[in-house]
């Protein structure tokens, strides 16, 4: 029964591609809840492990990185839940570029890396409009 219910609600659909799409987004449910993870191990690494070795400016600049990783692991596994693939692609893309460039910025000092960061933050914004784009197109 379950199957047909899905079947009227998306008729130009069949089970087999719903249940597809419902394995799709547990995959990036799990992606969310591992970058969760990570930006935790990144908030802790800055507090517990970098404080004797970096100055404030660049451990700040690492735990904005740690913050915003944080905010957009929760953001996908929203994406996730909706379900709004392209907004939890869009997070990701963010993630790697914005907190990516932040942590190598911090840890390295090589300057050029400040200029990947803006990209990272367009790919936020673009998820943030996706996620908002779904949420007004149809039913969560």
């Amino acid at each position: 029964m379950r199957g047909k219910k899905a079947c009227v609600r998306y008729p130009y659909r069949r089970v087999a591609v719903i249940v597809y799409d419902a394995a799709m987004d547990r995959i990036w449910l799990g992606i969310a809840a591992i970058n969760g993870a990570l930006a935790v191990m990144a908030g802790a690494f800055a507090a517990h492990g970098l404080k004797a070795h970096l100055n404030a400016d660049s451990l700040a600049v690492f735990e904005t990185g740690a913050r915003y990783h944080m905010y957009h692991a929760l953001a996908m596994a929203a994406a996730a839940l909706v379900p709004a693939r392209p907004a939890s692609i869009a997070f990701m893309i963010g993630i790697v570029l914005f907190s990516g460039s932040l942590y190598l910025l911090a840890l390295t000092g090589i300057p050029l890396l400040g200029a990947i960061t803006p990209l990272g933050g367009l790919c936020f914004i673009a998820g943030w409009g996706l996620l908002a784009w779904r949420a007004f197109k149809g039913p969560i």
